[in-house]
């Protein structure tokens, strides 16, 4: 044992010591650092004016949506008895639809519908297919047969009043809606019969005239506070 130990003390005392390592110098504090020049912008300052970003004054709301909150629902709850507000008559959604036929001979009509649809809207359309075959119509499963937008909120608000104050003028022969157009829960449908009545259309450019329907779905539960509502935002309906 005392050999082993003598041994190890020996081996111990033959290994060269390790170099110790020179300390590194220390880093620079922030009060170290060379202060910044006078008169210079600082950077900080500079940076967060950057980042912020500019304010966008706020978008006008639609007229007709003006109208409806400034006086029309308060006459129509006053009228129809109606305390709550959320109760009162208001439109949901605008439909429009336009059925294109000839397209299950030539597919792109579709594509010139779609066109039409979205230069009027504002919004592209959706296409829509034949769910079942009908050999008589010579019509598959699958087939594009027609195009629809769904409108709501400020675009909705929009198309209503482009189409009482610009497009329902420039009908020909006009006397007025007929109020058999409700169905009865106070919706309210039109058909129109060409599109370049829109004035966002560009008649050199249409190949053929096509017509579209119309479907303006309230909250109201009757005909008559649908007829209210919308005769109350401009809609024109025979006396």
């Amino acid at each position: 044992m005392a050999t082993a130990a003598k041994n190890a003390d020996t081996q111990q005392a033959d290994k060269p010591e390790k170099p110790a390592r020179p300390e590194r110098p220390a880093k620079p504090g922030k009060s170290d650092k060379p202060g910044k020049r006078e008169g210079a912008p600082d950077k900080t300052e500079a940076g967060e004016k950057e980042k912020r970003p500019a304010q966008r004054s706020a978008p006008t709301p639609p007229r007709l949506l003006e109208r409806y909150t400034g006086t029309l629902r308060s006459e129509l709850m006053s009228a129809h008895g109606i305390d709550n507000v959320m109760a009162a008559p208001r439109l949901l959604k605008i439909v429009v639809s336009m059925g294109v036929g000839a397209a299950r001979e030539n597919k792109a009509v579709i594509e010139m519908a779609s066109g039409d649809l979205a230069t009027i809207t504002g919004q592209k359309p959706a296409v829509r297919i034949t769910r079942k075959a009908i050999s008589n119509f010579k019509i598959r499963e699958g087939m594009p047969i027609g195009c629809m937008v769904t409108l709501r909120g400020h675009r909705m608000w929009e198309f209503l009043d482009r189409l009482i104050a610009v497009v329902i003028p420039r009908i020909k022969d006009f006397r007025g809606l007929r109020r058999a157009g409700f169905d009865g829960r106070g919706n309210f449908s039109m058909g129109l019969k060409e599109q370049i009545i829109f004035p966002e259309i560009n008649f050199d450019k249409v190949e053929k005239i096509r017509g579209m329907n119309i479907t303006i779905v309230t909250t109201a539960k009757t005909d008559e506070e649908g007829r209210a509502l919308l005769g109350g935002l401009g809609m024109p309906f025979r006396s």
